[in-house]
């Protein structure tokens, strides 16, 4: 597969790249909006949160599932697969993902971040992640195919470039919340709950709207200055540092689909 793929709008003031499925670049008007990977704060720009998201330490990495237990490792084992090139255009392009049932998969935090040396989940699954131009926004999907009645939680973790200066402002139709806020939650994500759009608001006017289906909240999260991360999700997951709880869990029916519109303005 070829590493990076380009996609852009057709009046070329909208280019996207994307490095194996990541999304590493999303420039409007000759402005950078994406955290650079490398760059103080976060080692990526964008993954995915799958078929969990949340810690699993407090539980000795262990979620319980209609079908048995397995061992899951932070936000999920979805990031530990290999994304292939299902389709590509101009102005789209599609990834996609396949677990199978109960197959170990090594996971990348051992043995310096974890103990557990595989992660595995005991259902199958199709995972396609689609980047695709639409009136000069970026929409980002995620179709999902599983046995039906499997538990799934999902984010999608994109990182936002900051001045540095803090004078951002992420608003929702609830609150309005300064990087100084979400700097004091540490490594706990601020919870935006009940809410399918948000806004970064930058000192200089340009703002980044995001706007969802099928996710009904987010998650934001920095330790540093310099980047937001700004994740649609389909429940918060931190609980007091418990297990991941019954109702956090979305249910299959066999298909879902997921969206995520980013506007750059």
């Amino acid at each position: 597969m070829k590493e990076i793929l380009q996609i852009t709008s057709e009046d070329n003031t909208l280019v996207v790249k994307i490095e194996k499925g990541e999304l590493i670049s999303l420039v409007k008007n000759n402005l950078e909006y994406i955290h650079q990977k490398g760059a103080p704060g976060w080692r990526n720009s964008d993954t995915e949160m799958f078929p969990i998201i949340g810690p699993t330490a407090s539980n000795n990495f262990v979620v319980e599932t209609p079908k048995g237990n397995c061992i899951q490792d932070q936000h999920g084992l979805l990031r530990e697969l290999n994304y292939t090139v299902v389709n590509q255009t101009t102005a789209t392009v599609s990834y996609k993902k396949e677990y199978i049932t109960n197959t170990k998969i090594k996971n990348s935090k051992y043995p310096n971040k974890s103990p557990e040396p595989y992660v595995f989940w005991p259902y199958d699954f199709s995972f396609i992640k689609k980047y695709e131009i639409k009136n000069d926004t970026l929409v980002i999907s995620f179709s999902i195919e599983s046995e039906i009645n499997m538990p799934f939680m999902l984010g999608y973790h994109p990182a936002f470039l900051l001045s540095g200066n803090k004078k951002e402002t992420i608003v929702s139709k609830n609150e309005s919340i300064s990087i100084d806020t979400i700097l004091k939650q540490g490594s706990i994500a601020y919870p935006v709950k009940n809410s399918d759009t948000i806004c970064l608001e930058k000192e200089d006017g340009n703002i980044v709207k995001i706007k969802t289906t099928g996710f009904d909240n987010f998650m934001l999260w920095t330790e540093v200055n310099n980047m937001i991360c700004i994740e649609p999700i389909t429940k918060y997951p931190y609980n007091n540092n418990k297990k991941l709880l019954p109702e956090m869990f979305t249910t299959s029916k066999g298909k879902a689909y997921f969206e995520v519109v980013i506007n750059t303005k």
